[in-house]
């Protein structure tokens, strides 16, 4: 039986200093064999740096997923993935992209493929016409990169519930779980499918719960008001922040036995 804890998308400093407080109080009470953070809003609500990066590697992590924003840190993120082997991007980016897709490591006898991968619905303009069909960009993976016995945990940063839904009933069977990320809202459905995948919509994010996904309902309530006006991109640091994340149990098959939504608040 192997247990993965997966902690849904961390945004700026209170995120990190959630986490950082909570994290280790849920691997001390579940005690997870694998830790996985998606951290595309690491460094101020946008993009990642070596240093937040660090922060988050000394609480035992074992891979960091990402998404849209995981270039915007321009001047710092080639750094990034040379010092993590362990950080991801979307899988159905171009080659000529950083970074891989994909992260393979081993915990004891269990070998863990980790995939990241964008979805396309809603989100043409993010990379400039970069990403790829991501359902072919998985065939392609399943076929190439995986080895009997694997445990596949793949992230699917995606606006679209639908596109999301679709995904899951695509690799159902297939992979071990299928987790929604990037929307920053948790959904509840969690659960596990007819053919042994774990699923859930959105896993939710790491942050201010009283914020507009991170940022201060001030700046963002300026844009619905007027969509021509600067957007700025001021983190909520003050009141309750909220962590989320989903606990999942895998047996000998690789199949899903159990995922559990997990939600803890503390103020700041």
């Amino acid at each position: 039986m192997s247990k993965i804890l997966f902690i849904g998308d961390v945004v700026g400093k209170p995120g990190r200093k959630a986490l950082r407080e909570v994290l280790p109080q849920w691997k001390e009470k579940y005690k997870p064999d694998v830790t996985i953070v998606n951290v595309e809003n690491l460094a101020h609500g946008k993009g990642v740096t070596p240093a937040t990066l660090a922060e988050v590697e000394e609480l035992g992590v074992d891979c960091f997923t990402s998404g849209n924003h995981i270039f915007d840190k321009k001047e710092q993120v080639k750094e990034s993935f040379q010092m993590y082997d362990k950080l991801i991007r979307p899988a159905n980016l171009s080659a000529s992209s950083l970074g891989y897709g994909f992260y393979r490591f081993a915990k004891g006898e269990q070998q863990y493929l980790v995939i990241n991968l964008h979805g396309l619905v809603f989100c043409e303009k993010f990379f400039d016409g970069a990403l790829t069909n991501p359902f072919t960009r998985i065939d392609e993976l399943l076929l190439n990169e995986t080895q009997k016995g694997d445990i596949i945990i793949v992230d699917f940063h995606a606006e679209a519930t639908s596109e999301k839904k679709t995904m899951g009933f695509y690799l159902d069977g297939r992979v071990s779980a299928v987790l929604g990320t990037h929307t920053h809202i948790a959904t509840a459905d969690a659960h596990i499918l007819k053919k042994g995948t774990a699923y859930i919509t959105d896993v939710g994010m790491v942050g201010s719960r009283d914020s507009a996904l991170g940022t201060k309902f001030e700046n963002a309530l300026v844009k619905f008001l007027d969509p021509a006006a600067k957007f700025i991109n001021e983190m909520e640091e003050e009141g309750m922040m909220q962590i989320n994340g989903v606990l999942m149990e895998f047996d000998e098959n690789q199949k899903a036995v159990k995922i559990e939504k997990l939600y803890q608040e503390i103020f700041n």
